[in-house]
């Protein structure tokens, strides 16, 4: 399997280029930033929101791999701010680390995808689920589910599948009260995240195309008030 991993120095990047190599995959990454990951075979540096560096990005990772078969668009930008207080700058920086990357990827690689090839994006669970000032974020990885629902449709007749996973907070671990809401007790790990990436990127998920895939540990199924209110939350923790 030929993967580009866009995004690849980020935490969840590093957590998929570890997940698809140790899985036989050969693995360039590309970001805004050296990765350094002895994984990969090939570590470029590019700001692929812009359209050229995107196209360039896909040309050499064809060139290094032999072809390609799956696109990863991990990439994403959160600025944090109020709507009303969310500056023009932070709206544009949100929107192209999450969309425009995904779209400038997705066009030059979908010439050079083999059929029955996949692009999985990471997505967010706030493109469905409100959290305070992340307007600007939120909206740009909605655009990221809307964008995987019309490629998934566009390129099916090719047999190019497009899917995306969306993951609840990673690594809050340390922060106390974190797993609030969570059912599973506990927040995501990058390596759970990059199993699913895996998976929808695989043979396993050959039926699957057009989905969004939580993994969220069930946020996105729980009532807030199971976890607000003390009774209902005695029951969750009660293991009888």
């Amino acid at each position: 399997m030929r993967v580009l991993l866009v995004g690849a120095s980020t935490p969840i990047g590093r957590a998929i280029a570890e997940r698809f190599a140790s899985g036989g995959a050969r693995v360039v990454g590309v970001s805004l930033e050296k990765s350094e990951h002895d994984l990969l075979a090939a570590d470029l540096v590019a700001d692929c929101a812009d359209s050229a560096q995107a196209a360039a990005a896909v040309a050499k990772a064809v060139d290094v791999l032999g072809g390609l078969d799956v696109l990863v668009p991990a990439a994403g930008v959160m600025p944090i701010a109020r709507a009303d207080r969310t500056t023009d700058a932070q709206w544009r920086a949100a929107f192209a680390g999450c969309l425009d990357t995904f779209f400038f990827t997705a066009r030059a690689a979908l010439p050079h995808l083999s059929d029955g090839g996949a692009i999985v994006a990471v997505s967010s669970v706030n493109a469905f689920l409100a959290a305070p000032w992340v307007a600007a974020y939120a909206a740009a990885k909605g655009g990221v589910d809307a964008l995987v629902r019309q490629l998934a449709l566009d390129f099916a007749g090719r047999g190019v599948r497009v899917n995306s996973v969306a993951p609840g907070m990673v690594g809050g671990a340390a922060l106390p009260g974190s797993h609030g809401g969570y059912p599973i007790r506990r927040t995501i790990t990058a390596a759970e995240v990059a199993e699913a990436v895996a998976f929808l990127a695989g043979p396993a998920a050959s039926g699957i195309t057009g989905v969004v895939l939580p993994v969220d540990g069930g946020l996105s199924i729980a009532s807030p008030a199971a976890f607000a209110r003390a009774d209902l939350r005695a029951r969750l923790d009660d293991d009888g």
